[in-house]
């Protein structure tokens, strides 16, 4: 099955869905941090950081890669791009949307 740039989008915003998945996706965009010195920063296990870590790379949010022993993220930018940019398409639909029905209103009176 071929993931559609809507399939993307679900897993993008599924995945800013959660402060400490937003939280973990500041930290890295701002440099590269091993998922073990993330994990000091959050009062839960290792495990469910590294679920976390899991969700915002599968959305293609940030990205792994080893250095010995240790897994670095890195947050990638134009991913975070892009979701600004559907953010934006979508207030554009709505701004639309909105000055249609003030006109339809204005006509009214």
């Amino acid at each position: 099955m071929t993931e559609t740039s809507e399939d993307r989008a679900d897993a993008m915003f599924h995945a800013l869905s959660d402060r400490t998945r937003r939280d973990i996706l500041r930290r890295v965009l701002a440099g590269e941090h091993s998922v073990t010195t993330l994990a000091t920063s959050y009062d839960m296990s290792f495990a469910a950081v590294q679920k976390h870590v899991a969700v915002l790379e599968r959305a293609g949010l940030l990205t792994k890669r080893r250095h010995g022993r240790e897994a670095l993220a890195s947050g990638d930018v134009e991913a975070v791009r892009s979701v600004s940019s559907m953010l934006t398409e979508l207030e554009e639909v709505w701004r639309g949307r909105i000055a249609r029905i003030d006109a339809l209103l204005s006509e009214e009176t």
